[in-house]
């Protein structure tokens, strides 16, 4: 076996281990990334009604970024004690005008 032979084995093995560290990272951070949502659904599921998380698994299918924003900012208002009660969908529903009166005030004007 010639030096050039070892350096390619050796090199070969580098890699391998390289990929297989790097596989294993991807797989710790994609459990962390499950366990984060299973954590987020599970307060979602104290916090709204039936019928309220239905209504924000309709609008996943539509709008998933803006899902997920409801989403956050229900989390945050419950976190800080600000909901006294299981958000219902009427709730749910007043919370969307509120969110997508705000997000039309967004004007861009060229001049």
């Amino acid at each position: 076996m010639s030096g050039d032979d070892y350096s390619d084995e050796e090199l070969r093995r580098r890699r391998m281990a390289q990929m297989q560290r790097a596989a294993s990272d991807d797989q710790r951070r994609a459990q962390a990334q499950q366990q984060v949502e299973r954590q987020k659904q599970a307060i979602i599921r104290k916090i709204l009604t039936p019928e309220a998380r239905q209504r924000l698994t309709n609008i996943r299918m539509v709008k998933p970024e803006f899902a997920e924003e409801l989403e956050m900012q229900l989390i945050q208002l419950a976190q800080a004690g600000r909901l006294q009660s299981q958000v219902t969908d009427e709730q749910l529903k007043k919370t969307l005008v509120q969110l997508q009166g705000q997000k039309k005030e967004i004007k861009i004007r060229r001049a």
